[in-house]
C-alpha cells in the first residue's frame, strides 16, 4: 500500500505550520524552531520523492540539509548567546542592536 500522498501532506502541513510560527512569532527561539519544522517538512517531501523513483539523490539532498540545518542551530545558537548578553532579551524587534 502506498502512502506517498500521505507523506506529501505531512510534509506540506510541517512546512505550513513552520511559516507560520515563523511569520507570527517575535521570540527569536521560536522562529528558529519554526525554520527547523520547516527544513523537516521539506525533508520528508525529499525522502518521499526519492522513495517513490527509487532514486539516491533525495537522500543526498536530505543530508545535505541536515548538514546545512547543524550550521544553523550552530550558528543560531552563538547569535542568541550573544543578543542576549547585549540586550537582555531575545526579541526579533531588538535584532538590529548587534549593529557594529
Amino acid at each position: 500500500m502506498e502512502y506517498q500522498s500521505v507523506f506529501l501532506g505531512l510534509g506540506l502541513a510541517l512546512f505550513l505550520i513552520g511559516t507560520a510560527g515563523a511569520l507570527v512569532r517575535r521570540t527569536a527561539i521560536i522562529v528558529f524552531l519554526s525554520i527547523e519544522i520547516m527544513l523537516g517538512g521539506v525533508n520528508l517531501v525529499f525522502l518521499t520523492f526519492a522513495r517513490s523513483t527509487q532514486s539516491a539523490e533525495g537522500a543526498f539532498m536530505v543530508m545535505c540539509i541536515m548538514a546545512v540545518a547543524a550550521v544553523e542551530a550552530a550558528v543560531g545558537l552563538a547569535i542568541f548567546i550573544r543578543m542576549y548578553q547585549k540586550t537582555g532579551s531575545i526579541d526579533v524587534e531588538r535584532f538590529n542592536l548587534l549593529k557594529w
